[in-house]
């Protein structure tokens, strides 16, 4: 269950961040609260730099993000426009593996990706023509005709519906805004250098630019899988709960039916603190087997599920993919999981040997011998 329930977390942030945003971004201060084409930084070889000193720092996907009015002869509807260096972009994205129909674009094409809600919408295919209506870097006029050279299946359903993927050079051209930016999306090696290399990259550029973490642009992300993880808690403690009287209940009969062995013993001269020991290691040997035997028997099935995630279809498919998120019951094989499972129970093993050493501090041997 725990291995499922943070395989979803995973999957979650997979689709959210890596699929996007990346898991730190850095903009021109301000930019984050008002997202305004005016509020844009300047893309300098000095500024890459410094963001990939670090060696957890894998690529730094270049961006200029606006919206636009995308028309066609008959139907309009407001896009999200993306420009981006198609080369870095599909080294964090994938999204070369998305495409439905046509060709990716290149950091020299003249043409744009389409999102397949929005082909469908306007009617556009490959080749088709999009016109683009919009306001370009200080008030400019944002106009201009792109033929379509691909068309995109994207996981999260609002951006299906309304996206557009363009050079950067293209996109900075028709907003007027030459190696101007909106942000540098950084893709780590690891979830684990987020919080360091945030806090380096802060101390580092200062407050003429605003770095930010995937927390920090997704906090109903972290909502969700907080208030989620907390009812997973809750019910692990129900479990553990069911499991903690499944072992009392062993310890307190084999308890119960040594007691006569436990009155010889004590009546020939042995101490109670060696029985004591005694008790302790058998009870602990029989706690450590039943954790090897359960390890045996659940990491192999873990490993499997891990590889092939349980595929969901029908309505709890299309309710998932209406959340953004890919269709899968993914599991996980995060080392945390079997340290804390092999913790607790060894803790209620022990909690449990009180029963035993309580029997055996009062027993009198005459009355165990009746």
């Amino acid at each position: 269950m725990r291995s499922m329930q943070l395989g979803s977390y995973s999957n979650m942030i997979k689709n959210s961040v890596e699929a996007y945003s990346g898991y730190i971004q850095v903009h021109d201060s301000g930019y984050w609260e008002n997202k305004s084409i005016n509020r844009l930084l300047e893309d300098s070889d000095s500024l890459r730099s410094e963001l990939t000193t670090n060696q957890a720092v894998k690529y730094v996907i270049p961006r200029l993000e606006t919206f636009a009015l995308a028309a066609t002869e008959n139907l309009s509807k407001g896009v999200a426009i993306i420009g981006t260096d198609p080369e870095a972009e599909n080294h964090m994205t994938g999204i070369a593996d998305k495409i439905s129909a046509g060709k990716y674009i290149t950091a020299n094409s003249d043409g744009v990706l389409i999102s397949e809600g929005l082909s469908e919408y306007l009617s556009l295919g490959v080749n088709d023509t999009l016109v683009l209506l919009g306001q370009g870097y200080h008030g400019t006029n944002a106009v201009g005709k792109f033929p379509v050279t691909g068309i995109i299946k994207l996981v999260n359903p609002q951006m299906n519906n309304n996206t557009v993927y363009m050079p950067l050079s293209l996109c900075q051209y028709y907003n007027g805004s030459n190696n101007m930016l909106t942000s540098l999306a950084i893709v780590l090696d690891s979830y684990e250098s987020v919080a360091p290399v945030t806090s380096e990259l802060k101390a580092k550029l200062g407050s003429e630019y605003e770095v930010m973490d995937w927390e920090e642009m997704q906090p109903e992300l972290v909502q969700l899988i907080q208030s989620d993880n907390a009812g997973g808690i809750i019910m692990l403690g129900i479990l553990y709960m069911v499991i903690a009287f499944g072992i009392f209940g062993t310890i307190m009969m084999m308890t119960i039916e040594r007691i006569r062995e436990f009155g010889v013993l004590i009546s020939i001269g042995m101490q109670k603190v060696r029985l004591s020991v005694l008790i302790f290691f058998e009870t602990l040997l029989i706690g450590i087997s039943g954790l090897f035997i359960s390890f045996i028997a659940g990491v192999p099935l873990l490993y499997y599920m891990h590889q092939h995630p349980i595929p969901l279809t029908g309505d709890a498919a299309k309710s998932i993919e209406e959340m953004g998120y890919e269709p899968i019951i993914p599991f996980s094989l995060a080392p945390e999981i079997f340290f804390t499972q092999g913790i607790s129970i060894l803790l209620i093993v022990l909690v449990c040997l009180f029963y035993p050493y309580f029997r055996l501090w009062y027993l009198k041997p005459a009355e165990a011998l009746k």
